[in-house]
């Protein structure tokens, strides 16, 4: 486990290395020397990488603040349902 963790780190250090010379020239200043490529070829690609971006934020966000802290301590939430209902008998 120690080595694929250690592996793994490596590689996150390492990324900046694999962009080549050429597609560093080509990208943008945020993304240079981390991707192969041409770059953004409209006006509209940096723009939904951003919204992407924002989206991937906000759900990371609400996934660990409903991780954390799940709040179900409300009476009517569902859970509450499965501990109200009598449990059959089975045939008895």
């Amino acid at each position: 486990m120690k080595n694929a963790i250690a592996f793994l780190f490596g590689l996150l250090l390492a990324a900046p290395a694999w962009a080549c010379e050429a597609c560093e020239r080509q990208q943008p200043k945020l993304l240079k020397g981390i991707t192969h490529g041409t770059g953004p070829q409209s006006g509209w690609d940096m723009p939904i990488i951003y919204v992407s971006i924002a989206i991937v934020l906000v759900t990371l966000f609400f996934a660990l603040k409903y991780l954390i802290k799940p709040n179900e301590d409300g009476a009517d939430h569902i859970k509450r349902a499965i501990f109200q209902t009598p449990t059959p008998d089975h045939g008895r």
